[in-house]
C-alpha cells in the first residue's frame, strides 16, 4: 500500500484528482490486474495443442512437469472413481475409460498449473506481510491442487452416462468455480491482512 501511495503522490495533480477516489478499491484493482496479466501472459507464452503432449515456453520445451502432473492427477482420479465403480479402467499414460465407451484423457491443460501460476502472481502483487505470504501462498497452491482433483473427478463421473455434459462442466461451470475459489482465497487473505495490519499498528 505504501508503494501505491508513493506512486499516487508522484503523479501530477491533474491525474491525482482522478486516482484518489479509487484508493479504497486498491485491493480489488490489484487483484483484477494480477489475474488478467497472469492469465494473458500464460495464454500467449505457454503454448501446446489442446490434446497434445508437447508444451513450450518461448520456444523451450517444458513438457515434462505437465506430463508428470497429468499422469499423477489421472492416477488419483482413477483411484477415487474405482472405489465405487468397477466399470472403469486406466489406460496409460493418463486416460480413464468406462465400459459405456466414454472416458477422459487428462492433458497438460488439466493439470491446474495455470491456476497455480495465477495464484502466485496474485499474491506477489497483493499487499501484506511477507512472513504471512510465505505460508498463505502454499496454502492456496494446496487448495488449487485439491480443487482440481475434485473438479476432474466430478466431470469424469458425470460423463460416464452423460458425455454431452462435458463441454458445459469443463468449459463453464468448473472453470469459473475454479477462479471463484481463487477469489475466495484472495478475499480471505485481504481480510487477514487488514486484521493483522490493524493489530500490529495499534
Amino acid at each position: 500500500m505504501q508503494v501505491v501511495n508513493i506512486i499516487v503522490k508522484s503523479m501530477p495533480a491533474a491525474f491525482r484528482k482522478y486516482i484518489e477516489p479509487l484508493k479504497p478499491y486498491t485491493d480489488i484493482l490489484l487483484f483484477v490486474v494480477a489475474l488478467l496479466a497472469a492469465n494473458y501472459f500464460w495464454k500467449f507464452t505457454v503454448l501446446g495443442d489442446e490434446g497434445g503432449d508437447q508444451v513450450t515456453w518461448f520456444g523451450f520445451d517444458i513438457s515434462r512437469p505437465f506430463d508428470w502432473m497429468a499422469q499423477h492427477i489421472a492416477h488419483i482420479v482413477f483411484w477415487l472413481i474405482q472405489l465405487t465403480n468397477d466399470a472403469v479402467v486406466f489406460l496409460e499414460p493418463s486416460t480413464i475409460h468406462f465400459d459405456t465407451g466414454t472416458g477422459t484423457k487428462i492433458v497438460w491443460g488439466c493439470t491446474g498449473l495455470k491456476q497455480s501460476f495465477i495464484w502466485i502472481i496474485i499474491m506477489l502483487i497483493a499487499r501484506g506481510d511477507w512472513k504471512h505470504k510465505l505460508w498463505f501462498i502454499p496454502l492456496g497452491l494446496v487448495c488449487a491442487y485439491l480443487f482440481n482433483i475434485f473438479r476432474i473427478t466430478l466431470i469424469t463421473i458425470a460423463i460416464e452416462h452423460h458425455p454431452d455434459w462435458f463441454h458445459l462442466m469443463h468449459d463453464y461451470i468448473f472453470k469459473y468455480l475454479f477462479y471463484g475459489m481463487l477469489f475466495g482465497l484472495w478475499l480471505w487473505w485481504t481480510q487477514f491482512a487488514h486484521t493483522h495490519h490493524t493489530i500490529t499498528t495499534q
